[in-house]
């Protein structure tokens, strides 16, 4: 019963949006929040089922991002002739290089282990920079105010969504390999920081998605307005209900988002929940409870951990491969930790960590919160200082600090929450 007032009173929270503000308002803060439940649900699969401290949400979510670049943007034939082959050439040796120094290091050993290592990441590096280098340049050379990058494979663009889950699960591989290791503190740090890299070569690698000159007109997956406008039937149908063609083309193309989106999230969830009860899911539980024990009773604790947060990390890489398609761009300069990383976990432990429908509950009355506390806390603070003369210190100061009523609430939010119900709002069952 807790669950469906919840997750009523979250409901209720949109309408009356729709209702007092405007629907395309409502429709746009649900989208988002139905992109934030599935980011909230990939990292409740690895901290709540396994207790694995991943800070580096915002690197998969720009993966995911990359994603629809890659696949859905149509390939710049000028720039593959001027040197696409090439950059290839560079990945697959700069790839060789590190297969290789991993094999010397396992092959050798004493002294000459770390000095053949090095010979040859050392070469490899200066083969790879030299096939690399002249590539990118020649590449980003070509029209660099329209495209200076390889474009992509020109697919439909939901084809984007699995493969930015690919990707982004490809890189926790990697990153898992050398990381999951560390105890959880440094594993939080290691992660941040690998997050970091990846937005730093998304911004400064214009070859591969033109860095902070951003990629737009992104194919989209639902009409455009503009389209819907010309079309009689549909203008014809809008007049039905009494709207206007511009109004009513808006609030169909974020329909047809939503429903994408909730299919995405509903199909995600019911296989969490399969997963959670599943005796791979116990077995999670098991080792995230008391790790000793489970290596006691057998269990490859490194392997599994590796597992979920691959998982973890494709379902971020999913979440970010949406929010792209509903933006239409990719804009790596927008990427904070602020807002792809500690936001997704305070929708976490909000909702209730462990418990997937707290996760999804999390992220819609977080984002809700993040989307409304500013413009109300702009009318709270007008009422604050009707009665100040204008232009007064004070009441230019309070207006100004309307801005940072976002943090000040999500911090409230969160304090609130562990000191009353650190559990969150569902608890784990």
């Amino acid at each position: 019963m807790r669950t469906f007032l919840l997750f009523g009173a979250v409901a209720c929270l949109i309408l009356g949006t729709g209702f007092l503000q405007s629907w395309n308002s409502a429709l746009l803060i649900l989208n988002m929040g139905l992109v934030s439940a599935v980011m909230a649900l990939g990292v409740n699969l690895q901290w709540g089922l396994a207790g694995l401290f991943n800070v580096g949400v915002m690197g998969f979510v720009a993966l995911g991002g990359l994603a629809v670049v890659l696949i859905s943007m149509p390939p710049v034939g000028a720039a593959w002739a001027a040197g696409g082959g090439q950059i290839l050439l560079g990945l697959v040796l700069g790839a060789a290089t590190i297969v290789g120094a991993v094999l010397v290091w396992a092959r050798t050993l004493g002294r000459v282990r770390g000095w053949a290592t090095a010979a040859v990441l050392l070469v490899g590096l200066i083969i790879y920079r030299m096939v690399l280098d002249p590539a990118v340049d020649a590449v980003e050379s070509v029209d660099p105010a329209l495209a200076g990058y390889l474009g992509g494979l020109g697919l439909p663009v939901l084809l984007a969504w699995p493969v930015g889950g690919l990707l982004a699960a490809g890189a926790a591989w990697i990153i898992g390999k050398t990381a999951l290791g560390l105890r959880s503190d440094y594993l939080a740090i290691a992660t941040l920081g690998i997050a970091e890299i990846v937005i730093a070569i998304l911004k400064n690698e214009d070859w591969m998605a033109r860095g902070v000159k951003n990629v737009i007109g992104l194919p989209r997956p639902v009409p455009y307005e503009v389209d819907l406008q010309n079309d009689p039937a549909f203008v014809e149908r809008a007049a039905g209900f009494g709207l206007d063609a511009t109004t009513a083309s808006t609030l169909y193309v974020k329909l047809e988002y939503g429903m994408l989106f909730a299919v995405v999230l509903i199909t995600l969830l019911v296989l969490a929940q399969l997963a959670l009860k599943s005796p791979w899911g116990r077995m999670m539980r098991a080792i995230r409870d008391n790790e000793t024990a489970a290596r006691a009773m057998g269990k490859d604790v490194t392997a599994r951990h590796l597992q979920v947060f691959i998982l973890g990390s494709a379902i971020c890489g999913i979440a970010g491969a949406m929010m792209t398609t509903l933006d239409g761009q990719l804009t790596p300069g927008s990427y904070q930790p602020l807002r792809y990383t500690f936001l997704i976990w305070v929708m976490v432990i909000v909702g209730g960590s462990g418990n997937n429908l707290g996760a999804v509950l999390g992220g819609f009355l977080i984002w809700f919160l993040w989307v409304q506390v500013e413009p109300m806390g702009q009318l709270l603070m007008s009422v604050i200082t009707a009665g100040l003369v204008d232009g007064s210190w004070l009441k230019d100061h309070l207006l100004d600090s309307v801005q940072h009523m976002r943090l000040l609430t999500m911090g409230l939010i969160l304090l609130l929450v562990l000191r009353l119900n650190p559990r969150g709002l569902l608890p784990e069952k």
